[in-house]
């Protein structure tokens, strides 16, 4: 039997988050999902659904300050806030599933989370699935750095334009730039923390993406500056310290996330346990390509019933 629940939660700092919860009755495992920038953990409901399917239980939530969660809208304090949060919910998926291994998945900034996660935690999973993850500083936000730009204009916004480069389909655009819990914009300090310190082109992915109500439509500064600045340089500075077994997925064509961060991550992490497959002609939601998500539900589920 499947049950959902949905519910929140005062993590560390007692800001609010919202999470939900998929069991399944004799769960062989269960997987923490962390999604990605300005998006929400909503977005996760097919694979969750194949995941079900598949005997293991999910927990969801939102990060801070995106969909349902509280926290100012897009924004961030350090980019280890993020790591912390979702330690909270391993730690509720381990008191509540005890003696089932736990996994993690993240997607994108999720997978920036995850990594920084399992450096962080040594001691909590079984194992992580990343995908597209953001562990490498993006050229592009090198003007953010420069003189510490994110720090001085912490809640300058920057528009959500992810939904052109995230898959082909102009369906999952649509649907992503008109959900209401898709961050509209994000602040630069967040960008600094995750991205310093610490699919192609498919018509209804595309508009599913643009029409989503919980999609950030934008971000602030001092987000982008937190985690693709401040956290990928911690990243950088730490990665020697991640042991965790560990599946790398990535899009060739990726146009957010280079595939060569996730080719970087395979070769520098001490795990003896890892391993790397690169998707030819996806571009950054390899789950959000119609042709190709089904083979990359198929591989994570593979892998994880190898460790279980």
């Amino acid at each position: 039997m499947l049950n959902h629940l949905e519910g929140k939660f005062n993590t560390f700092d007692g800001i609010e988050l919202f999470y939900t919860k998929d069991t399944v009755d004799s769960a062989k495992a269960v997987i923490v999902i962390v999604h990605g920038l300005c998006e929400h953990s909503g977005r996760y409901d097919y694979l969750t659904k194949r995941l079900n399917d598949f005997g293991y239980t999910v927990y969801r939530f939102d990060n801070r300050g995106h969909g349902k969660s509280g926290g100012e809208r897009g924004y961030v304090e350090n980019f280890q806030d993020f790591f912390k949060d979702a330690d909270k919910v391993v730690d509720m998926a381990l008191k509540e599933n005890k003696g089932l291994p736990v996994f993690m998945f993240g997607h994108s900034m999720g997978g920036f989370i995850a990594a920084g996660y399992g450096i962080k935690y040594k001691n909590k999973l079984k194992g992580q699935i990343l995908s597209g993850a953001a562990v490498i500083e993006p050229p592009a936000f090198k003007s953010l750095k420069e003189d510490g730009y994110f720090e001085k204009h912490p809640r300058e916004k920057s528009p959500n334009l992810l939904a052109k480069l995230m898959c082909r389909d102009k369906d999952v655009v649509e649907d992503y730039n008109n959900d209401p819990f898709v961050l509209k914009e994000t602040n630069i300090k967040l960008l600094g923390e995750v991205f310093i310190k610490g699919s192609r082109w498919i018509k209804d992915v595309v508009e599913d993406y643009n029409n989503d109500p919980f999609v950030l439509k934008e971000t602030n500064i001092k987000l982008l500056g937190e985690v693709f600045i401040k956290g990928s340089r911690w990243i950088n500075e730490n990665i020697k310290n991640y042991e965790y077994p560990c599946l790398i997925l990535h899009g060739e064509m990726d146009r957010l996330v280079k595939a060569e961060a996730s080719k970087w991550m395979l070769n520098n992490i001490s795990s003896s346990d890892k391993s790397i497959k690169i998707y030819p002609e996806c571009y950054h939601e390899i789950l959000s390509e119609k042709n190709e998500k089904e083979s990359v539900i198929q591989d994570i589920h593979k892998w994880i019933e190898e460790r279980i």
